[in-house]
């Protein structure tokens, strides 16, 4: 009893049919070349797999045949049914073409996408998607109406995929782009959880963000759904690509992200100390009176009036430096911008915005900064007076230490003793 021939026989001969007016030995060149591809295809597809399964994939073994002829600089079949074949099938090169080169828009942009709003951790950047949505609607529509085959036949497509055979019957390319073949089921479980994972760490931004994570578990659960099916129909390509692109930016963002975090923590570090030895006592970040530690010093005339630009400087005239401190206004953090040894400082308000922009303290939305440059308090400065003194020799004597009141009270006039 004869053997039942394969599916992937029967394409070959159909190929091979197709490739008849080539000198034999190019014939059987090309199909060793593609043989093992076929074979790989065959057992991924299952026993049992019938010639349908192989042409949903790649095309009729005609058109196949076309692709191979044009990849290997070979001439057009001769006049007859191929050129019939030629003039029906040309003016739908253009609408396959803009399905996959669609696709191929819209991953890039995803990618840069997700990376940007990674990278800064704000879910407004995603909004940039919307302007690429139309492309990939028109490239689904063209996919859904014209099929996979058309798209399969396209000599890019083409190209990428001999280029893709070659590498895997390379010996060290080959095996890399096995191992990455045998993380697929992985890879779309990954997916899933940097989806999640995205969202949630967008809404600790911004709150508006909730609105986002309903899209990103539906992209979840699509990966999941999509990746085993994937092989089968190629079509899911048009789902599996974007989320993949989107992913795969995400990834790459949030490495850069946690990159930064680290460089600036060092950079804090490696900041002079907070409580300095005795041998490096001036320029540090900060100031102590007593075990009590000054971030800022206010100085007032004898009128009680606030002093601004103060300098301070120490009994050998070195500068008195203390780390100035701003606000970084992308981010709305507070952020070192120097040192100096003028005082006072503006002080430094952490807190959030509203949608307007309006500064609401800790209710809001936004993460914000504010510099307030006025001061806390107003001061009484007390008065010196003289006394007479029974030998006749004035002794200087002063009212008790100075007090301060609250910045909204009205700070007391001092009365001279008699």
């Amino acid at each position: 009893m004869s053997e039942k021939p394969t599916a992937v026989r029967v394409y070959l001969a159909r190929v091979r049919t197709a490739l008849a007016d080539l000198p034999a030995s190019e014939i059987e060149e090309i199909l060793e070349d593609v043989r093992p591809h076929l074979a790989e295809l065959e057992a991924e597809l299952g026993e049992g797999a019938r010639v349908e399964a192989l042409i949903e994939r790649l095309g009729t073994p005609e058109s196949y045949a076309a692709e191979l002829r044009a990849s290997g600089g070979y001439p057009p079949a001769a006049e007859g049914s191929t050129q019939v074949l030629a003039t029906r099938t040309a003016p739908s090169v253009v609408k396959p073409r803009v399905a996959f080169w669609g696709l191929v828009l819209c991953a890039v942009a995803l990618t840069l996408i997700a990376f940007g709003a990674a990278v800064s951790v704000d879910p407004d950047v995603l909004v940039a998607v919307l302007f690429f949505l139309p492309v990939f609607l028109v490239s689904l529509f063209l996919l859904l109406r014209g099929g996979i085959e058309p798209v399969l036949a396209l000599p890019e497509v083409a190209w990428l995929r001999q280029t893709l055979a070659k590498g895997r019957r390379q010996e060290d390319s080959g095996k890399a782009l096995n191992y990455l073949a045998s993380l697929k089921p992985a890879w779309w479980i990954v997916c899933a959880f940097v989806l999640v994972a995205f969202g949630l760490l967008l809404m600790l931004r911004a709150r508006d963000a909730v609105l986002l994570l309903p899209f990103l578990l539906v992209a979840g659960g699509a990966a999941v759904w999509v990746g085993p099916r994937l092989g089968r129909d190629r079509r899911l390509l048009w789902v599996a690509v974007p989320i993949s692109a989107f992913v795969i930016g995400g990834i790459l963002g949030g490495f850069g992200a946690a990159v930064d975090l680290i460089s600036n923590r060092n950079s804090y570090s490696s900041s002079p100390s907070y409580y300095p030895s005795s041998s490096d006592r001036y320029g540090n970040d900060q100031l102590s009176y007593g075990n009590h530690e000054i971030e800022n010093v206010y100085a007032f005339d004898a009128e009680g009036k606030p002093l601004t630009e103060v300098y301070l400087y120490d009994e050998q005239g070195r500068p008195i430096t203390l780390t100035r401190y701003g606000c970084e206004r992308s981010s709305g953090s507070k952020e070192k911008i120097g040192e100096d040894n003028r005082f006072p400082r503006p002080k430094i308000e952490q807190g959030v915005t509203d949608d307007q922009g309006n500064y609401n303290g800790y209710n809001g939305y936004r993460s914000a900064c504010r510099e307030n440059a006025g001061v806390p308090f107003s001061a009484a400065i007390p008065k010196v007076t003289v006394p007479p003194s029974p030998s006749g020799t004035p002794s200087a004597t002063t009212t008790p230490a100075p007090t301060t009141t609250p910045a909204t009270t009205t700070p007391p006039t001092a009365t001279p003793t008699r």
